[in-house]
């Protein structure tokens, strides 16, 4: 989009560009608002005596922060300082971010919300090709397709220009869409809506990969699959096809509640739209509604392994995608804030990778810590090992399973700096607050879901004492005596973004913001140094050493927290239309907040009448660890055995004060979308809560 300041305020107009095609969603055009907050941090706070935060200098607040963690560091070690970084900062500042971490605090101890969002697709990506790039396609190639089978993602809701992509595919009656809920995304494929229909798969929460096994499964026993792409593409094949055996179309059924019949049109018809029976193409996508369980990966893994069998993978129109939750959740992940990466999405246990990195940072690559811990891990040592945490571009307390437990553990801290420029629920608690720049008041690049490289420019000044987290980390990298060196010019910092990335699988060193500012449409990566970039990826070979995509049997699991006596219904959680993400910004948006107010809990009729429960009524829905209460929205929607709730807001509503902390193994990604809890009016809830109980003996742990 393009932005025009002037003595009014900003004004947004969108762009015509390949991914929005001239559409911007409410979000996008409100906000502007945001830049106007009228809460809006603008001078550097510390806690002071009174207990209240305190405007201070940034000589001052710099000086307390570098004092603090050298004392925390001299007493617990250089891992009791942590980073969490944002997957909306762009390119420059988290790879500066990452960096800091690793050079100037020293610390293993990174990591960023991003682990929250796409994490399992990445590890899974990695795995079966090699390199993680959401998706390895331009966006325009879906609308090509014949069919698009969608696994967990509500995009109408969450990136409404996108549907624009998915028009022709619903034109053909193709576009499959996998949600416990008759969403915004899965109305598309009604009949009254595409005058052709398509299928809404109602799976039951936490069966995801069960159902992907079981459209496999189909594909082999009706002689569906692509035989010569997977000889001359794949290994492991023979193992997966012997796994799927087991699901047949009867047992997919019982265990997701998806009809029997539905399976096989939806096998069908992805196989029938396959270039290799003669069809345009099929896409496989996947959302956070496949990703955040325990079992993830492999659901993710699952639907891969589903796009190889059908011949998608590297031919147009064609493949395997995942779509990016976050502002720059691609390039967020690809230079150093994950907790066991390097820039250039090199790995930081490798000692080539090191060497290499340490070279252009110009120290010693036994400087560099080790591998640290995924996000939910990082966060459950907080308190503990870890006492002292910077927080940039994320609001935990609002955004973190078990978040309850979350804000325990950081009263813990003995230092806990947040970078923000509203004061979102982290920062209200924090030692000292760093106002800094948003979006529109500074330059830089992001990388899109397509991994599409584009620059963001500058558009107004920031208000106050606001300053780039750029120059922040250089001004602690100094106090800290780094022996690395800390750029300030995002141009600058960029190229050595560049040459840190060369000849890593995310390689951007052909590039710079001089020749992103020449090219309108922006560049993909991977682009080394000569390339022109590489908008579809796999056309010719994976990235594995021997050009083949590696295909890999996965076994479900069972939810962690699932259904008990005493907890009969799943809870499900995710964003609306108005909100994003913590609801830090958005909340601050007047149009936005008469759009949606505030939390609810979506219930089905039938398990209404069970709880008695009217429409409007306040609802609790409880877990072992915490309770959010919300107007209750009775809607046929929903399974009768599934809630719903948005995770945007704070307070009685917080719909992560009762999400599960459990995370997948292989990604670190916590179970967001599935938990058991119970429901009722809140006023029974409250009384039942408040009756007097029976002694119990206490047992010894």
């Amino acid at each position: 989009m393009t932005l025009t300041p002037s003595e009014e305020g900003v004004s947004v107009t969108p762009r015509d560009f390949p991914t929005n095609r001239g559409g911007l969603c409410q979000k996008g055009w409100t906000s502007a608002d945001v830049l106007r907050a009228p809460d809006r941090i603008t001078r550097p706070l510390v806690r002071g005596e009174s207990g209240d935060l305190e405007p201070v200098s940034w000589d001052e607040a710099l000086a307390y922060v570098a004092a603090r963690v050298r004392a925390i560091q001299a007493a617990h070690g250089h891992d009791a300082v942590a980073v969490f970084g944002g997957g909306g900062l762009t390119n420059e500042k988290a790879y500066q971010l990452g960096k800091f971490a690793r050079v100037a605090l020293r610390t293993r101890h990174i990591d960023y919300n991003g682990r929250f969002c796409m994490s399992s697709a990445a590890a899974a990506g990695n795995r079966a090709f090699g390199v993680d790039r959401g998706l390895p396609f331009p966006l325009a190639d879906v609308a090509g397709a014949d069919a698009v089978l969608l696994v967990g993602s509500n995009v109408a809701d969450t990136m409404p220009p996108l549907v624009q992509h998915l028009g022709p595919v619903r034109a053909k009656g193709g576009l499959v869409v996998v949600d416990p809920r008759h969403s915004a995304t899965a109305a598309l494929t009604d009949a009254e809506s595409t005058g052709a229909g398509g299928l809404h798969l109602r799976a039951l929460p936490g069966t995801d990969q069960v159902l992907l096994l079981g459209l496999l499964h189909l594909v082999v026993a009706d002689g569906l699959a692509d035989e010569e792409y997977l000889a001359a593409r794949t290994t492991g094949w023979d193992d997966v096809r012997r796994s799927v055996a087991l699901w047949w179309p009867d047992r997919v059924a019982r265990v997701t509640g998806v009809p029997e019949a539905l399976l096989r049109r939806a096998a069908h018809l992805l196989a029938d739209a396959s270039p290799a029976r003669g069809g345009a193409g099929a896409v496989v996508l996947t959302g956070r509604g496949a990703e955040q369980h325990t079992d993830g990966t492999d659901t993710v893994t699952a639907a891969i392994n589903l796009a190889l069998a059908l011949g998608l993978p590297g031919r147009r129109s064609s493949g395997y995608g995942c779509l990016t939750g976050q502002g720059n959740g691609q390039g967020g992940r690809e230079h150093g804030q994950k907790s066991d990466q390097l820039p250039g999405y090199r790995m930081i246990d490798d000692p080539e990778a090191r060497a290499h990195v340490a070279g252009v940072w110009g120290v010693d690559p036994d400087l560099l810590p080790g591998k640290g811990v995924p996000a939910v891990e990082l966060l459950g040592k907080l308190g503990g090992e870890v006492r002292g945490l910077f927080v940039h571009g994320a609001n935990v307390l609002v955004s973190a399973p078990d978040a309850l437990a979350v804000r325990r553990r950081i009263s813990e801290l003995d230092l806990l700096v947040v970078c923000d420029f509203v004061p979102g629920e982290t920062a209200q608690l924090a030692d000292v607050v760093l106002p800094v720049t948003q979006w529109a008041e500074e330059e830089g690049t992001m990388t899109n879901l397509e991994g599409r490289v584009l620059r963001r420019r500058k558009a107004l000044d920031p208000p106050g004492e606001a300053r780039s987290e750029l120059d922040i980390l250089a001004d602690l990298a100094r106090l800290l005596d780094s022996p690395a060196a800390f750029e300030t010019d995002p141009a600058t910092v960029f190229d050595e973004l560049a040459r840190a990335s060369a000849g890593g699988r995310a390689d951007y060193s052909g590039l710079s913001h001089a020749r992103l500012d020449a090219v309108e449409e922006g560049l993909f990566w991977p682009c080394p140094a000569g390339s022109d970039g590489t908008p579809r990826m796999f056309t010719e070979r994976f990235a594995h050493p021997d050009g083949r995509a590696r295909m890999v049997a996965t076994t479900p699991g069972a939810p962690a927290d699932d259904l008990q006596p005493d907890r009969p219904v799943y809870l499900i959680t995710g964003r609306v239309l108005a909100h994003y993400q913590s609801g830090a910004q958005t909340r601050r948006v007047a149009a936005l907040n008469r759009a949606s107010a505030e939390p609810f809990v979506e219930l089905h009729p039938q398990l209404a009448r069970r709880l008695a429960v009217d429409d409007g009524d306040d609802v609790a829905v409880t877990s072992p660890r915490g309770t959010a209460v919300a107007r209750a929205r009775i809607t046929t929607g929903i399974r009768p055995d599934t809630v719903f709730m948005p995770f945007h807001w704070p307070g009685a509503g917080m719909a992560n004060a009762v999400t599960n902390d459990a995370t997948d193994p292989i990604s670190g990604m916590p179970e967001f979308k599935v938990c058991a809890v119970s429901v009722a009016r809140a006023d029974l809830a409250t009384a039942l809560h408040e009756a007097p109980r029976p002694d119990t003996e206490e047992i010894p742990a």
